[in-house]
């Protein structure tokens, strides 16, 4: 097999582990959410000791992507693609992070706090899986129209978070005692913003590997 060659069958092998762990990104929010909603604190553990494996899968990826720069020694888009495989499996870990804070913050809250949790967290949750699907689809096809509508959903996170915080903040006057379960919930909410602003990242990513600019999506 030709060094082109090799270096195309390498490259859909790296591709496919990014999207793999994109993947893994979504469960783990998914699953770090139904903790938080069902006070499943066996579920929450499950998560925090999974993102080990997640780290291990980055980790495998950083690997394999500085091998393909020092042995194929690629250069200009191809160089690039290289580049933002580390820079997009950098944003997956970070999101792994976060769902693993929720996970953590489940368990903070404990069984039987006595709260509801506040809708628009879901909400939140599911634009934030949207845009991981977006992001995965912008990536695979390198796709900077998709990419750039990571923003407008990011935006709506934004917002929500907004709404959120407020009425935390409400609820912290009306109902002192449980200022602790309902910072824990505050925390849940910044978390999934995080998470959803690490998607934006990655558009910008495919933006720098299609443009060869650096663009800022979050502002």
């Amino acid at each position: 097999m030709v060094a082109r060659e090799q270096f195309q069958v390498e490259l859909t092998a790296l591709r496919g582990q990014i999207i793999s762990l994109a993947h893994e990104t979504e469960k783990m929010l998914e699953k770090a959410m139904e903790a938080l909603y069902n006070q499943d604190i066996e579920l929450a553990n499950e998560i925090i000791a999974y993102d080990e494996q997640l780290d291990e899968k980055e980790l495998k990826i950083n690997e394999d992507a500085i091998l393909m720069i020092a042995r194929q020694q690629p250069v200009a888009t191809d160089l690039r693609r290289l580049i933002i495989a580390l820079r997009i499996s950098s944003d997956l870990e970070r999101m792994g992070d976060n769902a693993k804070n929720i996970a953590k913050a489940a368990i903070h809250l404990g069984e039987n706090h006595g709260l509801t949790i506040h809708p628009a967290l879901n909400d939140m949750k599911q634009t934030a899986l949207k845009m991981v699907d977006l992001s995965v689809k912008a990536f695979e096809y390198e796709d900077i129209t998709l990419a750039r509508k990571l923003a407008e959903l990011d935006d709506l996170v934004d917002n929500m978070y907004g709404e959120v915080v407020r009425e935390m903040l409400e609820e912290t006057a009306t109902n002192p005692q449980k200022i602790q379960h309902i910072m824990q919930m505050a925390f849940s909410a910044r978390y999934i913003e995080r998470f959803a602003d690490h998607t934006t990242n990655i558009g910008e990513s495919i933006l720098y590997l299609v443009k060869g600019e650096t663009l800022d999506l979050n502002k």
